[in-house]
């Protein structure tokens, strides 16, 4: 497809760096769209790596973790409960702890925990200019809330407060159900 002009540049979602490896022998790859958030740090183990070593970005989506890290979410009836186990009544309470850290990390900061929460994304690739976060929004002042998140600047004091908050593996349940899990090749 690049070589017959169709298409520029080739990009690959949820996948792991043996699999990176492979089509970047093949092709220069330039984006691997993976879940990142302060909920889903398994990338930052060997994926997030083998990207920089080979000059690739990342595209972050769930940088919200569908809505848990918004701040605004408390729990209740969620349809979301079947397929993902962190809103599951086993984990929610637990996940929301989380949350309720950030909230004093933010209230210092006079944000939201949402803006922290992406502006966490977005200081892990800062010094590599290597991530985007992709936020979706169910209201448009949640995309106000957003894009101000972006000017946002963590200093290296707010950085250690959010890992002590939410060190990596904290959270209480896995990214998607069992089935969903053993098809990402991210996640091998």
């Amino acid at each position: 497809m690049v070589e017959a002009g169709y298409i520029r540049h080739i990009g690959l979602s949820e996948v792991g760096a043996e699999t990176i490896r492979r089509a970047h022998a093949v092709h220069p790859i330039s984006d691997v769209q993976i879940e990142y958030s302060l909920f889903s740090r398994g990338l930052e183990r060997v994926i997030l790596p083998t990207c920089r070593e080979l000059g690739i970005g990342v595209t972050a989506y769930g940088v919200l973790s569908y809505g848990l890290l918004t701040g605004v979410y408390t729990g209740g009836d969620d349809p979301r409960t079947a397929h993902l186990p962190r809103f599951h009544r086993d984990n929610i309470a637990s996940n929301l702890a989380l949350v309720d850290r950030l909230r004093s990390i933010a209230a210092v900061r006079g944000v939201t925990v949402a803006q922290i929460a992406i502006a966490w994304v977005l200081a892990q690739g800062r010094d590599h200019h290597d991530i985007v976060a992709l936020v979706g929004a169910s209201r448009p002042a949640r995309i106000a809330e957003a894009l101000t998140a972006a000017d946002l600047v963590l200093t290296a004091k707010d950085r250690a407060a959010i890992e002590e908050a939410v060190p990596p593996g904290a959270m209480a349940g896995t990214r998607y159900a069992a089935p969903q899990m053993a098809q990402l090749d991210s996640e091998r």
